[in-house]
Order: structure tokens, then sequence, then C-alpha cells
């Protein structure tokens, strides 16, 4: 059906049904006082600026509360829309027409109760004209209805986060996709029957499937399907080994083993494993042990009060840490899944809850009253004890140093280099002197020096001291971003921290006090946009792009200070993608990505696979996938790493090779697979490994042409580089 437009008088609108109490006053002028050609143009891209609202092709959505978040322009040009009409209320969504000079008030009076709220009137202004008409959809059997209302507020909307979670359940069922069939009520009400399932409120249910005697019937979940068979360890039983967690001695307990793989792997690095299975397990006996794993099993479990038991039964077992693992990507997750409680069923009759990242740390910690550590995408450390937590914080955020080189020749130094090898290599570690009994060296040293202080003066006589109080500045920085980042949680009592961070502030900070003084300057510094964006522009490692700075993650320890600090308030949090090599700090917004290439060491160009971004405003995560056929791809790996990766000169050669070929001259028109191999091939080149090669069936004239421009640009390159070597 459709509705009636109309121009209104303020008296037809006072006898209108609606109950809106809108009142219009029309101006007849066409002196609006703007111009629109020429404005218009600004007013659409103020629009795609923005970070709150909904962008459409024509149009730009916004609620009526978020108003406030707009640019000026936009607040300015919304104001003289409302010049022509002297009252509104109960107003909802602002539209903005980006194609005409035209503004819409929409009114969803159920906005915020239902779901997927219908349009019940609009007024529309001409920001041309001054012109104001009607349409009301009271009488529409299929009026519009919204999808996605988080789009339209600010995150700190009260519903916001109910809002936020309906649409992540709805797109991982795929409800969402093929948005034009669903715009209107009998569109959806469509999309939810070919789904089999309905809305209670803001939450998804399964459509009642068989009843029996008037009963519904569930679903049968069969949770032993879940269970995968794996070659190889478990994601959370890999992240505590790489962590170090697993020591000789150590028990291991996996709550909820399945097949048993983690168990028996650990068993074979020597370490008492056991493992219970409600399925596959059931007469093992629920032991304590140093390191207990709870490995993708509350995802699985339908039943919330279940759900809780296990993790809570879990940490009761555990002495040491306790690995907490669950989905939280929803890749795949649209096919042959109906919903089901606060979960989705496949179609093998296994319940899958996904949680978001944060979600999940929300959950651990309000069950166990604990804060959790993220290692991973859906993996945590939980710690009890609170020092042992502290210290492995403390040591994920901790830089790589070098030891000194000798470069002065010592006798007496040289003499004692091997005694005293075990003192410098604490120095590099720690950036101070060790504290008595710190160092298990030490009374052999003090033998031969009387104290440590005496052995290591030999040792700055022999070294560069300001190379030595380089590594106690670098030091001194990590513990900055690492108690800056505390912020963030608890901050940690002075006790509460292993004896050698507690030696470490001593040293290099005097007081505790003084340390959390020095880390909340650096966190609050991080509000300043600008500053980001000239530590990226300035940083001696990674590739500048124009809105942003590329890293492979082997290279973030090199990085300023307030970056490593900028990048960790994602990871510290959510924790980074698996598998991503690459990390994108965003310097136009406060954002950061995580960004996996494919086979980045041997492929000269690797291709982007998955993006996660981190939006560190609201914390919000958003995933993508990128396409095989042609996906985005690296160039200048070099920039991206440091002089000491593996691979750097290999890098290298090839970024000058195809610099002074002029392969890399617009690098926006070889940003993806098919724009490159084009470029390659009007080139007449041809890659092979990291090496480019001239193609055998070029054309011989043009080959020769390009064979002399590649000379050319070789001999300006020497040039400079001599110019460059000879000033330096």
């Amino acid at each position: 059906m459709k509705a009636d437009s109309t121009s209104l008088s303020m008296s037809a609108m006072a006898s209108s049904n609606n109950n809106f109490n809108i009142v219009n006053n029309i101006r007849n002028t066409t002196e609006s006082g703007l111009s629109p050609k020429l404005e218009l143009a600004d007013i659409a891209q103020a629009c795609k600026r923005s970070p709150i609202g909904k962008l459409l092709p024509d149009a730009f959505y916004i609620h009526i509360s978020a108003l406030h978040s707009l640019e000026e322009l936009l607040q300015q040009y919304e104001s003289h829309a409302r010049s022509a009409v002297s009252k509104i209320n109960n107003v909802t969504i602002v539209k903005f027409n980006i194609s005409k000079p035209k503004i819409s008030y929409l009114f969803y009076p159920d906005f915020e109760t239902d779901p997927h709220p219908a349009l019940k009137a609009s007024i529309q202004v001409d920001l041309k004209t001054l012109e104001v008409s009607y349409r009301e959809y009271n009488t529409s059997n299929n009026p519009p209805i919204l999808h996605r209302k988080e789009t339209f507020v600010t995150p700190d909307y009260p519903l916001y986060q109910q809002f936020a979670t309906l649409t992540r359940a709805q797109e991982a069922l795929g409800l969402l996709d093929n948005s034009r069939s669903i715009g209107t009520r009998r569109g959806w009400e469509k999309r939810l029957q070919a789904h089999a399932v309905q809305l209670q409120g803001h939450n998804i249910v399964p459509r009642q499937i068989a009843t029996i005697n008037g009963k519904s019937l569930s679903p049968q979940i069969n949770r032993h399907k879940a269970a995968i068979v794996r070659n190889d360890f478990s994601r959370p039983v890999r992240a505590a080994l790489e962590a170090g967690l697993f020591t000789p001695g150590t028990t291991f307990f996996d709550y909820g083993c399945g097949h048993g793989g983690d168990v028996m792997r650990i068993a074979q690095q020597g370490c008492t494993s056991r493992g219970w299975d409600p399925f596959y397990a059931p007469d093992t006996r629920r032991e304590p042990a140093d390191i207990v794993n709870l490995g993708y099993i509350i995802n699985v479990i339908e039943n919330p009060a279940e759900r809780r038991e296990a993790l809570v039964s879990a940490w009761e077992l555990t002495r040491k840490v306790l690995l907490v693992a669950a989905q939280v990507t929803l890749a795949d997750t649209n096919k042959g899944t109906i919903a089901y409680g606060d979960g989705v069923v496949t179609t093998r009759n296994t319940f899958q809850k996904y949680y978001e990242q944060e979600e999940l740390k929300i959950y651990i910690d309000q069950v166990l009253g604990v804060d959790a550590i993220p290692v991973g995408l859906g993996i945590y450390f939980i710690f009890r004890d609170e020092a042992e937590a502290q210290l492995f914080r403390a040591s994920r955020f901790r830089s790589r140093a070098t030891t000194p080189r000798i470069k002065v020749q010592v006798k007496r130094f040289e003499d004692y280099q091997e005694l005293l090898a075990p003192l410098m290599s604490f120095v590099t570690e720690r950036g101070r002197l060790p504290s008595k009994d710190e160092l298990p060296q030490e009374e052999k040293i003090c033998v031969e020096f009387g104290t440590l202080k005496r052995a290591y003066n030999l040792v700055l006589q022999a070294t560069d001291p300001e190379e030595w109080e380089a590594i106690a500045q670098k030091r001194r920085q990590d513990l900055m971003v690492y108690f800056a980042l505390c912020q963030f949680s608890r901050r940690p009592k002075l006790a509460q921290l292993a004896p050698q961070v507690q030696e470490d502030i001593k040293a290099l900070f005097g007081t505790y006090k003084q340390a959390w003084i020095q880390a909340d300057e650096m966190l609050h510094s991080l509000g300043d946009l600008e500053n980001i964006y000239e530590r990226c522009q300035n940083s001696p490692v990674g590739k500048k792009l124009p809105k942003s700075l590329l890293i492979h993650v082997s290279a973030l320890q090199n990085l300023d200070p307030l970056l490593r600090l900028y990048e960790g308030c994602a990871s510290r949090t959510i924790g980074r993608m698996e598998q991503a090599n690459v990390i994108k700090i965003h310097t136009k917004k406060p954002k950061i990505s995580y960004l996996f290439y494919s086979d980045f060491d041997n492929d000269p160009h690797p291709a982007l696979h998955t993006t996660m971004a981190i939006d560190l405003r609201n914390l919000h995560v958003t995933y993508q996938d990128f396409d095989i056929n042609d996906p985005p791809i690296l160039h200048n790996k070099d920039a991206l790493v440091t002089p000491d990766y593996p691979l750097y000169e290999k890098f290298a050669k090839l970024t000058r090779q195809e610099e002074d070929w002029g392969l890399l001259d617009d690098w926006r028109s070889i940003s993806h697979l098919s724009d490159w191999l084009r470029y390659l091939a009007d080139h007449c080149a041809t890659l092979k490994g990291h090496k480019l090669y001239w193609r055998k069936d070029a054309d011989p004239y043009k080959l020769k042409a390009l064979r002399a421009a590649v000379k050319t640009r070789q001999a300006k390159r020497h040039d400079t580089d001599n110019l460059l070597h000879s000033k330096n």
C-alpha cells in the first residue's frame, strides 16, 4: 500500500490521528539562505565521515539523541530544516538526503521496545524552498521497519548493547543478508519463517518444531558430536606452552577432554596429564592440577546454569592457571543452523554459543570474581596467584634488548668475562643491578670483586655506558606501558607484584607512586590523535600510509612506547586475532586492526586474508574476510619489519628492484592482485620468488625503452645513496 504524500496546513495537522503532537509552520519563501547546489557535496561528505549513524547510498540516518555527535556543519543544516517546523515532538530518526537538499523526520514510537519498529509517519523538509510535507503509515499493512538499531545511536545509549547483541545474532544466522528484501514487515516475516525462528523481545528463539499434547518439543542436543579430533595441540594449550606455563613437574587436567588429544600430547612432554569428559572419559576422577583446561566447553553447553557450573568446577580444580577458551568468531555460522536459547543448533544437533570477546571476558570475570587475561581470540588465562598474574602481564609488554658489545679492550675484564656474563645478562633483562639473592652467581662474583656494583663498573669500562642507560630507559618504558594498561582493570597493590617487579620499580622509578604518575601521564596523552599521527609518521619502523601505520607483529616492541600503549589498549582487553602478522595503527580514528596476510615470508606480495578491527571507543570488534580470487596484496614488506628480521635483506632487495622498475610509483593502482598482475604485464615484468625478470614474450621496442628507464632510475638512486653516505 502506497502512503499518501501531501503538504499539510496547521489545521490539517491538528486534526490528524497520529498522536505525535506535530505542528507545522510552513514559510512561503524561497530565500533559505543556503546554497544547496554548492553545499550538498559538503553535507554528503560530512555524513560519510560520521562514526555514528547509518549510511546508505542515498541517505544518512541518525537517532535524535545522537545529533550532538555530528559535525557542526550537519547540526546547522538540521537546525535550518527544523526552523521550518515550529514544534516536533517524539521524533525518533533524522534522515539526511545526500543527493537532494532534503531532511526528513521519522517517527518510530516503539523504537526502544520493538526489535524492529515500524515507521508510523514522516515529515520531509525541502531545504531549498522550506516546503514541508507529511506522510502517514498508520494504515499501512506493510510499513517500513528498522534493522541494526545500534547503528543509529551512540555507544553510551542505554540500550546500545541490547541492540548490538541482537544484530550480531541475526548476522550469525544470515537473517540480515540481502537486506533489500527485509525492509518491510512482510519481507522480514518471510525471512524469519524461512529460517524457522521468531523474536521474543530482543532475543531470537526457534519456532515450535513439533508439539505433543500441546507442548513444544526442543531439538535434541548431541554435545559429544562437537568434540574435534585434532592432529596438534588445541589453541589454548598451545598458547600456554608458548607462554612457558608448562615447566618440569607441572600437572595438567583437561576438563571436557573430548577425544583426549591434549591429554596425550602433554603427557608426551613429560607432565602428569589426565582428562575427564562426560561422554568419552566419564570414569576419570576429576582431580586438582596446576593447569586446568576448559577448552571450547562452555560454548557447547545449551543450559546456562550447567555452563556456569562447568566454569566454576574447573576453577575449583585449578592450583595455578585455568585456561578458558570459547568460540568468538561467526564465520560460516549462517548455514545450516537454527537459533536456540542464547546460541544456535547446527545440522549435527550440536549447540554453539558464539561470544563476543569482551562478552566472554565479562562472563568469566563475573562468574569467578577474577580479572581474566586475554591471550588470543576467545582464549583467557586466569591465575590463582595475583603476583603471578601481574608478572605474566608485565612480561607481555617487555621489549627485546641486546647486551652491549665489548668496545674497549680491558685486561681485567677479559680475564673475568665468563664470570661477568650472567651479570651482564641480568642487567640486560631487568635494566638494573640484581638485589640480594637474585643472581645465582652472586657469591662467586663477590669473591672476586667484593660487590656486584664494583663488578658492573668493570663492565662499564669495557662497554658503552650509554647503551646500558638506553636499556634501563627501555625497561622503564616497558613498565610504564604495563602500569598504564593496568588502569583498565584493578590497579595492583605493590605487595601483589612479584618481588623482581617490586625491585624494578625501586631501581627505575624510585617509588611506586612515581611509576603510577608517569604511567597516568602516558595514558592521558593517548587522547590526542594528532600526537599519535606524528609518532606514527616519525616511526623508524613501519609502512607509513596517509591514515595509518602498518607494522609486522615482530616489530611491535620497536615502536614508540606511546604507540605500544595504543596497541595495548586493544590487545590487553580483546587479544589479537590468531595468525595475525600485521598490525594497523589508525591515525585518524581511535582504532587498531589486526591483519592476516597469507604466507608473509615466502610470498613476495602476500594476499590479505582476514582482518579484525577494534574500535577503541567502545571495543566493538568487526571481522572481514577477503575475496580469494582478487584480494588486496602487500608491497614494501621490508618497511614493516626491522633490519634484524631474518628475511629483511631479501625483502629490501625486491623493493629496491621494483622501485627501479617503476612498479611502486602509484600504490593505489596496485592494491589488489588483479591490478598488480596487470601492472606487471604492462611493464613487461614477471616475478619468480623475490626477484623480478623481464618477460621473454615482451615487445622488443617496449622492452628496450623500459630497460633504459630502469638504468636511469638506478643511476639516480646510486647518486642519492652516495650523497647520503657522504653526509653521514
